[in-house]
């Protein structure tokens, strides 16, 4: 699909900001990458940093890489979109995911039935604010506008706002097939996570399902894959990898419910589902030095980039065949001229 494009991925919060976040968003744009993309989980949220952060740039596009869709009505995430697309000139992309049961439920007190479905109202209804040929009326399992009840006042609406753009890309977060699938269909663009060249077959089935089910002869030509991919150089490969294997026993482990784990299903599909059985006990027991120890160099391979730099180029092969069009890099300010390097070679 092309050469890889670079992003910069400024990660999750933890106690506080990524430490490095503004060097990085910097450096990324003086290297020419050409993205950056902010992220939320039940902590910060991804839209102020983007636009704090984001107001110092000129020439990256700003991603969401994730805004939770239960975080925001369709209508909110629609002025949020709208308000950056302004602010940034034409640079926002907005990056939606489902979440999962734990988050959406626990934190934000909403139900999470059938996300497929929901996720597909919500993107029509994204669809419809940004066109702003009519004011919107939806009326759906998940989504009902105007609302039906209530005051009985609600009406149809338009955005007081013109958009800068009347069709904002939209990516959608998915990670089995049926959602991968809908990104194709539905979205202009797909956020994978823990992506592996040795599923590319399968997931560029998934795309194309999706794409016979467009209605948009050249969806495919256009589409966006961007995939966050760790990369660690270094001489010592096992100590390369050790610095993945506390992430990885984080998703594969104790992400989500036992039952309930949609990153656990990527690792088992990539043919680890022992290891992430293993992992999972592990990590729920509370032994999470443990469930990050169980993790064979093999499957950080799959989904990461370590070791000497010549090693990395050489893997590097597999990833250019895929259809990723982007790979997202994290890390701090000083490492990505060397990342850049080796990945653009």
């Amino acid at each position: 699909m092309g050469d890889l494009k670079l992003g910069y991925n400024t990660g999750y919060w933890a106690s506080g900001p990524p430490s490095g976040a503004v060097e990085g968003i910097a450096m990324a744009e003086r290297l020419g990458f050409d993205s950056i993309w902010t992220a939320e989980a039940y902590g910060s949220d991804a839209l102020t940093p983007l636009a704090w952060w984001g107001a110092s740039t000129e020439r990256v596009k700003l991603g969401t890489a994730i805004m939770q869709m239960s975080a925001r009505t369709p209508a909110a995430a629609a002025m949020a979109a709208i308000t950056m697309d302004h602010l940034s000139g034409g640079r926002f992309i907005l990056g939606i995911g489902a979440s999962g049961p734990q988050v959406v439920e626990g934190w934000y007190g909403e139900p999470y039935p059938r996300p497929l479905a929901r996720t597909r109202e919500y993107v029509e209804i994204l669809r419809r604010i940004f066109a702003r040929e009519a004011p919107v009326e939806f009326h759906g399992d998940h989504y009902d506008m105007p609302f039906q009840g209530g005051a009985g006042l609600g009406k149809p609406l338009k955005s007081t706002v013109h958009p800068l753009r009347n069709q904002i890309p939209i990516y959608l977060a998915a990670e089995g097939p049926k959602n991968v699938a809908l990104s194709a269909e539905i979205c202009d663009g797909w956020l994978p996570l823990f992506f592996s060249p040795k599923e590319d077959a399968f997931y560029r089935s998934c795309l194309d399902e999706g794409f016979a089910k467009s209605d948009n002869p050249d969806k495919q030509a256009n589409f966006e894959i961007a995939a966050t991919v760790t990369v660690i150089p270094g001489d010592d490969v096992e100590a390369c990898a050790n610095q993945v294997r506390p992430f990885l026993a984080l998703y594969a482990g104790g992400m989500g419910a036992r039952d309930a784990n949609f990153h656990f299903e990527v690792f088992a599909r990539m043919g680890y589902e022992d290891v992430a059985v293993k992992v999972q006990e592990l990590y729920l027991a509370g032994k999470k030095a443990e469930a990050a120890a169980a993790i064979p160099l093999q499957m950080v391979e799959d989904v990461a980039l370590i070791g000497p730099p010549a090693k990395i180029q050489a893997d590097l092969d597999r990833w250019r065949e895929t259809c990723l069009t982007t790979i997202l890099l994290s890390g701090p300010a000083r490492a990505l001229p060397t990342l850049a390097e080796l990945i653009l070679g």
